[in-house]
């Protein structure tokens, strides 16, 4: 129930106090996580990693995968403004499901619901060294190898609130490596860790191909 239905529907009270109990709820289970899955993290990057997972727009994204926009009770003011589809209020919205669940069933059902929503996003957030996403790998080694930069292309099925992406990657035009995603963002991780991976395993191998042997002997 968000305030605005409360405010036109009296004696009820809003998801407002287990918003503010999920938001703690949340904040530690990923704190936790991330303090014993990544010792090698820095405090400040430790930090932003967590931003990053409980921000709203990742929390929103959530949200909109668990449909949970069409469980809201909104005044007509704020459903009429598309109050349903806006990143803020989806975001209170799961924190007070996590709330909920807190309450009733406690820390460790609260812990597992956490990381089955949101364990995919913290690794993905922690990928790398310093939290350094595979975007962002994948374009150092295809720099070094090839002197070209990664160019993605990305497809997606599904309705709305329920859509799947697939994504490709390619370097000096070849496809070098594909991902599947809930999100574009995930779906480019994806092709970029596959790409990545088997780059780094030529490096390593020393059959890197001959454009990126040109490159290097230049």
């Amino acid at each position: 129930m968000h305030r605005s239905w409360c405010a036109e529907h009296g004696g009820w009270t809003s998801n407002e106090r287990l918003e503010f109990l999920g938001d703690s709820v949340l904040g530690i289970v990923i704190t936790d996580h991330l303090f014993r899955t990544y010792p090698d993290l820095a405090e400040g990057e430790l930090a932003k990693v967590r931003a990053s997972v409980v921000s709203a727009a990742a929390l929103s994204e959530v949200a909109i995968e668990l449909q949970l926009g069409d469980a809201l009770l909104l005044g007509k003011g704020e459903d009429g403004s598309g109050g349903r589809e806006k990143p803020s209020i989806l975001a209170d919205a799961l924190e007070a499901v996590l709330g909920v669940v807190y309450v009733k069933a406690g820390y460790a059902a609260a812990e597992q619901l956490v990381m089955h929503l949101l364990l995919e996003r913290t690794t993905e957030a922690a990928s790398g060294p310093g939290g350094q996403d595979y975007k962002t790998r994948l374009q150092e080694i295809a720099v070094q190898l090839f002197a070209s930069q990664p160019r993605y292309t990305v497809a997606d099925e599904g309705p709305d609130h329920a859509k799947h992406f697939f994504a490709a990657v390619s370097i000096d035009g070849e496809v070098r490596g594909r991902g599947t995603g809930r999100s574009k963002k995930q779906a480019e991780q994806a092709s970029a860790r596959d790409a990545w991976e088997k780059l780094r395993d030529q490096v390593t191998a020393g059959i890197a191909d001959e454009p990126a042997n040109a490159t290097a002997d230049a």
